[in-house]
């Protein structure tokens, strides 16, 4: 498939799973977004930028530290996700934050306009890392931060999935975490672009799941340079399932998977 039209399904297919997602805001979510803004040092009157903002939890945690001295831009692909943000912003009564509906890999500002850059759990979903941040290195002022979360190459069930695929199929499906899945490959990549200082932090947010939910995986996977599982037949998908659910089953404790 040629690697526009890819990119173009696959950027179709964020945005329809984020505008689904009418109920986000939860513990979880809100105990990654908030720990990445407690990371940050910052001040009245700063400016900051939230990429792939989501609901807000960044935005409008943030834009009640720097004040209405400070300004809060919040980009998300999604309009739902949007629409709950602006709630959410009225509800708090902030006129420092401003939103816009764009796709993160395209947004484009003026040299050193930020003080912050943030971007929650999400950089994976961008379709081209290293860019987006010698993009946001321009972004920033001469002293400025950037400060993202990410998750391991372990997290999730993406690795049975990925192990399951293959054993079944022979298919070799890349890890949407792996670009920036060890502190390593974090340090490498910022300090590519330039970022001089670079800190790094690990926590465990996993939790056991139930065994219904874990293999509950319904086919579907996402990655922004490819999913050969769209080139399968019905009855290949359907052993690659079974595969990842013997899997899971395999990895069941009396807490959970």
């Amino acid at each position: 498939m040629d690697n526009a039209l890819y990119e173009k399904q696959y950027k179709q297919q964020v945005t329809e799973f984020f505008n689904k997602r009418t109920s986000y805001d939860d513990d979880f979510r809100f105990r990654l977004a908030l720990a990445l803004v407690d990371l940050v040092p910052l001040q009245k009157g700063q400016h900051i930028l939230d990429v792939a903002t989501g609901t807000g939890i960044v935005a409008i945690a943030t834009a009640q530290i720097v004040g209405n001295q400070g300004k809060v831009v919040g980009v998300d692909i999604s309009s739902t996700m949007l629409n709950q943000a602006r709630v959410k912003i009225e509800k708090a009564g902030l006129h420092n934050i401003e939103l816009i509906e764009a796709d993160a890999d395209y947004i484009n500002f003026d040299d050193e306009s930020f003080d912050v850059i943030f971007c929650s759990s999400a950089f994976v979903w961008l379709s081209d890392i290293p860019n987006a941040l010698k993009n946001w290195y321009r972004f920033l002022k001469k002293d400025g931060t950037v400060a993202f979360s990410c998750f391991s190459e372990t997290s999730f069930m993406t690795p049975i999935i990925i192990q399951a695929c293959e054993a079944a199929c022979r298919i070799s499906l890349q890890n949407i975490n792996a670009p920036l899945g060890t502190p390593e490959k974090c340090r490498d990549l910022l300090q590519k672009v330039g970022f001089q200082t670079v800190s790094i932090e690990t926590q465990q947010f996993g939790s056991y799941i139930s065994l219904d939910d874990a293999t509950s995986w319904n086919g579907g996977y996402a990655h922004p340079q490819s999913n050969p599982l769209t080139e399968l037949s019905q009855l290949q998908l359907k052993q690659c399932k079974a595969e990842y659910q013997a899997a899971v089953e395999n990895l069941a404790t009396d807490k959970g998977v």
